[in-house]
């Protein structure tokens, strides 16, 4: 008789069933497969457990993801593992639970006891979702059956633990329980578990729970107490670090692990087993020499047991702070017996009947064999033990001596010093406290890491000794406010011991002390960094970074001065549109590459045919537009013009090629055709549409003849106010792209018009005029509504939590039942809050800043998010962009469009992510449409894109075909 394993590393269909022909697997009667899983795809494991089904159809399996795999005795990830053990004599059952219709663990432990017999030896059972009590399944198993072997454990996952899941032959769940049983006369089995967990520190109260998460330790957030004790790295990135820091939890009189599963939007924590207010935390550590000398112990102890197959159940966290240790330890196994198994979550551990456990930082193993045991020689196993190791062991010893010292000396102060200290000593800012005549009576770590002067040198002396003479006068009325008890902020620049400046931004607040004040408090954070971003921001925002020349918010701004001083002269001016003739020509036979180069080139020729007075600049493209501020009549101006088109004429040369270029040139004349800017420029662009229309390369005077289009615009606003009665809008949407996982995780609804006798009416052309008549505000009603209530129509359809983004218009955003609509169209749609986006343009928030925030905080209260829609092109000021509610920040596509490595647009794009990261936004790019542009976008860090690379917008029906095909 035999208990033989052997195991495989999964590829496809193909290689399974050749390593299932070549073993003759399919020969025997009692077959227990099992799958450890590094990838979480459901569609790869389903098309796996089929073709078990289909390929060995005896076969009983069962298993789990994993957090690593062993194979062979070697560590694995990312791969799916698969072990056959064929037994002779061993029957093998099994049982799987979802707990998602009942997680009643005592009921879970009954019907799980029914899977055991009179000659069952040992239970293997994998877990996943953190809602069941799984100590309890385990203690209800264990007085049904105190003779049986329990193993397996919690599954785990490299993503998060809550994308674990567990399996058989039949069923995938991501909350429950699969078991088999084995049982047999001949069956032997032992189990080895190694847990040497230990707790350090003081323990904490859990205040306020409910179930598996925690709301409060020690009347505290829970977050605040893991950056106090962990620090704020492994505090923000927990899901990675979570299993390297467990806590303690004192059950029934037993301390057992209890890991952070996640962090939840409002500070509160998940934790991997429930717990109750009242209950004992307390932080852990694992005794590494203590775990590697009984691993040395009970190794010889297997060896002479002659075992013919080892299952292993080790601990992710073992693996990620000893891995070397992991390895000898596997490769010890495999020299015993074929050993496979996998990393978890959890392990169950069970020695000599003693009530069995759901611990962690463990590792546990089953020995099978069949037959009469044979015993064998004993092994020795040695481990020269790492000189990391040590240190570690030996700063983990004097973590604990440590930790004495301090905690004789925390009973001689008070909670509020306490609190005080850390707060005032570690925190990263730079803190300080002044007397009533501004002396200094107190400087934290980070003042003198900053500004270079110890303590001793600056307690005691003058605070206005260290910032500018000219900065005094402004300081001292600051002071003499802070003292009157209105908190202070400002700016100022101030200079370190050697001499370097940096600007900071100062909060001044008074030191009350029984009722007096009695100094006053500073604290400052460096925002040098932060300021340069945004005056780098402000200068690309007001350029165009191919030709250099000023862009269309510039000229707006340089028109306005130019109007106002020719109103007070009474003089004429002149706008000019200038749009090069068929230059898409270029751009699509030579490339973008072949367009930049001559566009930049017919920059430069304007300018140089240019007189004083005059002002060039781009509007983006193939689009130069100008103001002639020193003008006589329209002689001079058609005299000018002319300059400007035999310029142009000249030929340009790439590469070789000869290439003749002509214009369209419009012009209004200031005050006839208008006498604001949006008029002047709008004019010139009709008259210059007009020169296109007429063959291109010519001048054309905007006259009150074009009205006709005006008349096309009247019709136009008829057939719009018809349009949403008549139902002849539809929404399309643009899939959201996650750069990280490459996953759609959302999309924005896009509004389109398709009109009976217009035909595809452009939104560019009917959106401005729904805003000019006030339609906007009924026509984003009905885009809200129905986005809503089609993304939970998906949501329902299984396509996955997506979000849906809304465009929303500064004439809808200011109405005062703004709010009050996004709420009716979640209730009508039952959308939850946090899936929909509200996207809003810079300048609509800039209408009424104060307002602008109240509405967003409304919305942001109801969960709703909020996105600054088309970032870059308007003023770009962190002076209010601090201040604004906001999730998300969607870059302009004028700056995606031409993003290359060695272009500007790196330079601009790379400055707003980094702004983004420090101001704890998530930034989108919009109009991605190369895989060079996405490669950029990751190394710079952004979050999220969306653009016809990936998808152009689809309609409702298309987007959820294509959906069905992608895991999200």
């Amino acid at each position: 008789m035999m208990a033989k394993t052997y195991s495989c590393m999964y590829t496809n269909d193909d290689q399974l069933y050749s390593f299932i022909e070549d073993h003759e697997l399919t020969t025997y009667s009692n077959v227990l497969v099992q799958v450890f899983s590094g990838t979480t795809d459901k569609e790869k494991l389903e098309q796996l457990l089929a073709a078990l089904r289909m390929y060995i159809p005896l076969g009983i399996v069962t298993g789990c993801t994993a957090s690593g795999e062993i194979f062979q005795g070697k560590l694995s990830e990312n791969n799916i593992i698969l072990t056959f053990t064929i037994f002779e004599d061993t029957k093998i059952k099994s049982i799987y639970i979802d707990t998602n219709q009942n997680n009643n663990s005592i009921e879970i432990g009954r019907a799980l006891s029914e899977l055991a017999e009179e000659k069952t030896k040992a239970l293997i059972l994998f877990f996943a979702g953190y809602e069941l009590n799984v100590q309890s399944v385990l203690e209800v198993l264990h007085e049904d059956h105190p003779e049986i072997i329990l193993a397996g454990g919690m599954a785990g996952c490299l993503k998060t633990a809550d994308d674990s899941l567990v399996f058989n032959q039949d069923r995938i769940i991501s909350n429950g329980v699969t078991a088999v049983a084995l049982q047999g006369e001949y069956l032997n089995a032992h189990s080895y578990v190694n847990y040497q967990l230990k707790e350090i520190g003081r323990p904490f109260t859990v205040t306020k729970a409910d179930g598996t998460s925690i709301y409060e330790i020690d009347g505290k957030d829970p977050l605040l107490l893991i950056k106090n004790y962990l620090g704020e790295h492994n505090a923000s990135h927990l899901s990675k670090a979570s299993m390297e820091f467990p806590f303690l939890h004192e059950y029934k009189g037993e301390k057992l692990p209890v890991f952070i599963t996640s962090i939840q939007k409002d500070g509160s924590i998940k934790v991997s087993r429930p717990v109750k207010e009242g209950d004992l935390l307390s932080f852990a550590y694992t005794n590494i020499q203590n775990m590697i000398h009984h691993t040395s112990d009970w190794m010889e102890k297997l060896s002479q047991q002659n075992p013919q197959s080892i299952f292993v159940y080790n601990c992710i966290a073992k693996k990620n702070y000893s891995q070397d240790f992991a390895e000898i330890e596997l490769a010890m196994l495999q020299s015993i017996a074929p050993s496979n198994g996998v990393f978890l979550h959890g392990e169950i551990g069970y020695t000599n009947g003693r009530q069995p456990k759901m611990l962690g930082h463990s590792f546990s193993c089953l020995a099978l064999s069949e037959g009469s045991i044979k015993m064998a020689e004993k092994k020795s196993f040695d481990y020269e033990i790492p000189h990391y190791i040590k240190t570690i062991d030996s700063l983990t010893h004097l973590m604990r001596a440590s930790l004495k010292d301090i905690e004789e000396l925390n009973n001689s102060l008070s909670l509020s010093e306490q609190h005080y200290r850390s707060l005032f000593d570690h925190n990263a800012d730079i803190v300080y406290s002044t007397d009533l005549n501004g002396v200094f009576t107190s400087v934290n770590t980070a003042f003198e890491k900053t500004f270079e002067y110890s303590k001793d040198e600056v307690i005691g002396t003058s605070a206005l000794n260290y910032i500018d003479s000219a900065d005094i006068p402004r300081i001292r009325i600051h002071y003499a406010r802070a003292l009157k008890g209105q908190h202070q902020h400002y700016n100022i620049e101030l200079t370190t011991k050697t001499g370097e400046n940096n600007l900071y931004q100062i909060k001044n607040i008074p030191v009350i002390v029984n009722g007096q004040t009695v100094g006053v408090y500073g604290i400052g954070k460096n925002i040098t960094e932060l300021k340069k971003i945004e005056e780098k921001v402000t200068e690309l925002s007001y350029f165009d970074t191919l030709t250099g020349l000023p862009n269309r918010v510039k000229f707006i701004e340089q028109l306005e001065e130019f109007t106002r001083k020719a109103e007070n002269q009474n003089r004429m001016l002149a706008v000019l549109s200038v749009d090069i003739d068929r230059f898409k020509f270029i751009n699509d036979g030579f490339g973008h590459d072949a367009g930049d180069l001559i566009l930049k080139e017919l920059s430069e020729r304007i300018e140089k045919v240019l007189t004083a007075g005059t002002y060039l600049s781009s509007f983006g493209g193939d689009k130069f537009t100008l103001v002639f501020s020193r003008t006589k009549d329209m002689e001079d101006v058609m005299k000018k013009a002319k300059y400007i088109l035999q310029e142009i004429a000249k030929p340009a040369y790439y590469k070789g090629k000869e290439f003749f270029l002509t214009a369209s040139i419009g012009v209004s004349l200031y005050p006839d055709d208008g006498e604001d800017q949006n008029s002047l420029i709008k004019n010139a662009d009709i008259a210059m549409n007009r020169s296109k229309k007429q063959g291109g390369n010519r001048i054309t005077f905007f006259s009150m003849e074009m009205d006709s289009q005006a008349m096309a615009r009247l019709e136009l606003e008829s057939y719009l106010r018809k349009a949403l009665q008549k139902n002849e809008f539809h929404l399309c949407y643009q899939p959201l792209i996650n750069l990280e996982t490459g996953n759609v995780y959302g999309s924005e609804a896009l509004i389109r018009w398709n009109h009976p006798i217009l035909g595809v009416v452009s939104p560019a052309d009917f959106i401005p005029l729904a805003e000019e008549t006030g339609l906007i505000e009924e026509i984003g009603a009905w885009v809200l509504r129905t986005a809503c209530v089609q993304n939970k129509q998906w949501q329902r359809l299984g396509l996955g939590m997506l979000s849906i983004s809304v465009n929303v218009s500064a004439n809808q955003f200011q109405q005062p039942n703004f709010v009050e609509q996004v709420k009716q169209a979640l209730l009508d749609s039952e959308l939850e809050a946090k899936y929909l986006t509200l996207e809003l343009t810079e300048s609509t928030m800039l209408n009424d800043v104060d307002y602008s925030i109240q509405v967003m905080k409304s919305l942001q209260e109801l969960g709703v998010k909020v996105s600054i829609d088309d970032f870059g092109t308007g003023y770009s000021s962190l002076s209010y962009l601090r201040n604004l509610p906001i999730n998300t920040l969607k870059i302009d596509r004028s700056f995606i469009n031409n993003l290359k490595l060695d272009t500007s647009d790196v330079a601009i794009v790379k400055a707003i992510i980094t702004m983004g990261q420090g101001l704890d936004v998530q930034v989108v790019a919009e109009g991605v449409e190369t895989e060079e542009q996405i490669e950029l976008l990751k190394e710079m860090k952004c979050h999220f894109a969306q653009g016809f690379f990936y998808h152009k917008p689809l309609k409702s029906a298309d987007f959820e075909k294509d959906i069905k095909g992608v895991s999200i």
